[in-house]
């Protein structure tokens, strides 16, 4: 049985209060790096005040994508490393990173020609001028250049309006042409960022990470770390400390005693749609344009849902990241303006969610053109610290590769292992086609039913084959679930034996995507709080606490009542 009081991993940092390197948050970025550095044989540890993947990282589009819109920026460099990264994804994490079909409705020929320039020029956004098909045509064929010759996506394609009204039948009948190019999507970020730790630990016996931890002082020497599940402190001495915490980076390094002004932030939030008739309208691909504003939207099919976003507004970092009632009329407005005949109610939405991107602090400059590059800043006293400023999905690991080799100038250590081809996670023999899933399925049937198999495998990759052994004691569902196959007491079991469960919410949003899809309710989550107090020592007091907490968080961050 696991007790959360004095957890053992916590017990681990008491035993040994130092590491040449620690690594100040769980969001993606922080992950990748201490995989990195755990690869290099350096002595890591990583620790984040919260869950894995619980801020921006876990509140992004799900695209994997090359930022076709940043070449409007300028920013040639961001956009051909997004693009090789992009590409790179698709082969070493295939269990979650898949490729996307993207189409743009174009309702223009010429326009945006002359604005275009200025925008590029002044990084103002100005009066919204569209872009047509001209402007999306040029942008195309520098994005097709930078993904090169040897690449695993299509080239884009043109189509008139009656090929376009054929191919996506809903659209607005005034469009003229359509372009489809393609990027990728991660329809589970919370589970590779997951992969990608887990591949840290393995790599290294020294590598120790764990989550509701913060950092709250360092003076220079040692680090005052709180264990965030007991309010324990404890000191943590390490020579280097790298500040990946994302939009929070400024707070962190104000909590170690050096503020600094170097993020500007811009809140991003997303609703999802149980609406078949939009779904159908996406005919498998997401829905790329901009919208009457400027902005760069998006409507994505995925799975049975629909994803529907985003916003660029600054963030205000004293309050939680919501999605607010006016962001739900822009989303509605949104989709009303490329499929005007599809109508849509509130009762539909099943999720909403918002984060706060890592952005760099950006004046007066729009959201929507501040740089979604990054840089390292650096700064000694007695310790090093590194702080990351800036850093998105797509390029996790080229982040970590150069925050890594910063951390290694700085202990005296070269690069030992490259990590450009490496399968990450349930990404090592991924089976990639249907028969090869199938293949794959058919010769472990003996663990459990042939649809719960495949819930595994696309939840785990071929780390399923980690959770089987599990499957044999105990299977039984989950009672709340309409699908039985969705979720069991026995994966629960892994969960908390391999995936470090802080807080019941932590499965219904990052272990599992069952909040996502909206298919909690109060039934579920009484019973996955039964399963979990039972394994993790939780008393009755606890075991109701823990569903309080949870109710609130998906009430006030998500705007789910549980019935």
């Amino acid at each position: 049985m696991h007790t959360d009081q004095t957890r053992q991993i916590v017990r681990h940092l008491h035993q040994r209060p130092r590491a040449r390197v620690l690594v100040v948050g769980g969001g993606i970025n922080g992950v990748a790096t201490f995989r990195d550095l755990a690869l290099q044989g350096v002595d890591v540890t990583l620790v984040e005040r919260g869950d894995y993947c619980q801020g921006a990282s876990g509140a992004s589009s799900h695209m994997i994508h090359g930022g076709i819109r940043y070449l409007e920026n300028g920013e040639f460099r961001l956009v051909h490393e997004s693009v090789q990264e992009r590409n790179n994804l698709l082969e070493v994490a295939a269990h979650h990173v898949k490729p996307l079909r993207t189409t743009i409705p174009i309702f223009s020929t010429f326009s945006g020609i002359l604005s275009a320039p200025l925008r590029f020029l002044t990084h103002r956004s100005g009066k919204p001028t569209e872009r047509g098909a001209v402007l999306i045509k040029l942008g195309l064929m520098m994005y097709d250049a930078f993904a090169g010759i040897k690449r695993n996506t299509p080239w884009h394609t043109f189509v008139g309006r009656r090929g376009s009204l054929a191919a996506l039948p809903h659209l607005r009948d005034d469009v003229k042409y359509t372009a489809t190019y393609f990027d990728a999507s991660v329809h589970n970020p919370e589970r590779l960022t997951l992969d990608v730790l887990r591949d840290g630990l393995a790599a290294n016996p020294q590598a120790r990470a764990v989550n509701y931890v913060s950092l709250v002082g360092n003076d220079g020497g040692a680090a005052t770390l709180r264990d965030e599940l007991t309010g324990e402190t404890f000191e943590f001495a390490a020579d280097v400390i790298v500040n990946a915490t994302g939009a929070w980076t400024d707070q962190t390094n104000t909590d170690m005693g050096a503020p600094t002004r170097y993020m500007g932030g811009t809140k991003g939030s997303h609703i999802v749609l149980d609406h078949p008739e939009l779904h159908a309208a996406c005919a498998g691909r997401e829905i790329f344009f901009e919208h009457t504003d400027g902005r760069i939207v998006l409507i994505y099919p995925l799975g049975d849902r629909v994803l529907v976003g985003t916003t660029d507004i600054d963030a205000d970092m004293s309050v939680d990241a919501v999605c607010t009632e006016e962001e739900v009329d822009y989303f509605f407005d949104l989709v009303s303006h490329v499929f005007p005949a599809i109508r849509l109610e509130r009762s539909q939405i099943v999720y909403r969610f918002s984060g706060v991107r890592p952005l760099p602090r950006h004046d007066d400059t729009a959201p929507g053109f501040v740089s979604r590059d990054y840089r390292i800043e650096r700064r000694e006293a007695g310790n090093v610290v590194l702080s990351l400023v800036g850093g998105k999905w797509t390029t996790f690991r080229a982040v970590a590769e150069e925050l890594t080799d910063h951390v290694l100038g700085e202990v005296g250590l070269s690069r030992s292992v490259q990590t450009t081809r490496l399968p990450i996670g349930g990404g090592r023999n991924y089976p990639t086609t249907d028969d090869g899933r199938r293949a794959w399925v058919a010769a472990r049937t003996e663990y459990a039913s042939t649809e719960r198999l495949h819930v595994l495998l696309e939840r785990y990759g071929t780390r399923a084959d980690d959770v089987l052994p599990y499957l044999q004691h105990d299977d039984a569902p989950v009672s709340g679930l309409g699908d039985p196959n969705e979720l069991s007491t026995a994966e629960l079991a892994y969960m908390v034996d391999h995936e470090q469960i802080g807080h019941l919410i932590d499965v219904l949003v990052r272990r599992t995507a069952l909040a996502f899809r909206g298919l909690v309710n109060r039934e579920l989550v009484a019973a996955i709080a039964d399963e979990l107090a039972r394994r993790l020592g939780w008393d009755a007091d606890r075991r109701a606490e823990e569903i309080r907490g949870c109710e609130k968080v998906l009430l006030d961050l998500h705007q789910v009542e549980l019935v």
